[in-house]
């Protein structure tokens, strides 16, 4: 009598899923890529962030690799309600204002401990990327399969989550039309390869105004009792900290008090750049600036800075780093 032979699952065994993955970073260039390899999106102004839903409980990492799920209960809530037993989602989290523009002021405010206008719930996430999908590991995987897979899970999503969307245009187009419309700018990414950790040119931006964050390393008093005149930045370099100019706009008298009185907390007599300054108050090197300029002068210093929002520094992993 013959032998039974018996079928073999063609599937192969699960992968184990990362407890966390470092984001790819898009780098910096002059002008958008041309050619059909390439695929465009808004570049969003906010949190960078990953989303793991696990069969028992949803994680919420910043790029930095911190957990911040109770920050995010919204995104949270809504992750669990995707019918996804695994998964690791790569997105942006933002706040719009009200011409659909991100607004990384909103988004803090909204983050804030302190009373605000603005509601957690108003957080949006914008999916762009499917980094691991039930048992499978998909960063091998190129660009435009990722997307094949991420689409129908949030295409169409109206709550917190939705998905960041390509647009059908050229690079030089779109960056025109983004920029003539008040938007930060727009991210390029190549279809065809694979999702990498780090800076790459397999991802790039281009920004209608530059943007970067830096270390606060302290303030100038302004001549209104209370408020600030000044904030004092600092740019990475080697192990250190290297001083890149001081930033007075872009606050109003509210925020500009509450800002002074946050430092007034971590004030110091020890200063994390060699700098003198008279009537500077110098401050822990704890907090992040998020700047708008317009280019760098050449005694190496940010030419027309604008304050745009503030973050803490225990998740500096975009601070700006001088080479």
């Amino acid at each position: 009598m013959g032998r039974r032979s018996s079928k073999k699952s063609q599937e192969p065994p699960p992968e184990p899923m990362p407890a966390r993955v470092e984001p790819c970073v898009a780098t910096l260039v002059d002008r958008p890529p041309a050619g059909p390899e390439w695929a465009f999106e808004v570049k969003w102004d906010g949190y960078r962030l990953a989303v793991h839903i696990e069969p028992d409980r949803i994680r919420i990492i910043t790029r930095g690799g911190y957990d911040w799920t109770s920050r995010f209960p919204s995104i949270a809530a809504e992750a669990r309600l995707l019918g996804l037993k695994t998964a690791i989602l790569d997105g942006e989290a933002v706040v719009l204002d009200e011409h659909g523009r991100s607004d990384f002021g909103m988004l803090q405010r909204a983050l804030g401990r302190k009373p605000s206008l603005h509601d957690p719930r108003e957080i949006l996430f914008f999916a762009f990327d499917l980094l691991y999908l039930d048992g499978r590991d998909l960063r091998r995987l190129p660009l435009s399969e990722r997307r094949r897979l991420l689409e129908p899970i949030v295409a169409g999503c109206a709550g917190v989550i939705r998905l960041s969307e390509e647009v059908e245009a050229s690079g030089e187009e779109f960056f025109r039309i983004a920029c003539e419309h008040g938007l930060e700018g727009i991210v390029a990414k190549h279809r065809e390869k694979p999702y990498r950790s780090g800076r790459g040119d397999w991802w790039q931006k281009i920004t209608c105004k530059r943007r970067d964050s830096f270390v606060i390393v302290g303030f100038e008093p302004s001549t209104v009792p209370g408020a600030i005149g000044r904030l004092l930045l600092a740019a990475k370099r080697g192990e250190g900290l290297h001083y890149v100019g001081g930033c007075g706009t872009g606050w109003t008298h509210d925020m500009s008090t509450e800002l002074r009185k946050l430092l007034e907390s971590i004030a110091t007599n020890a200063t994390a750049v060699n700098l003198k300054r008279k009537n500077a108050v110098f401050v822990e090197p704890r907090l992040v600036a998020e700047v708008e300029y317009t280019a760098w002068t050449e005694e190496g210093k940010l030419r027309h800075p604008s304050f745009k929002g503030i973050r803490e520094r225990a998740d500096d992993a975009g601070v700006f780093e001088l080479t």
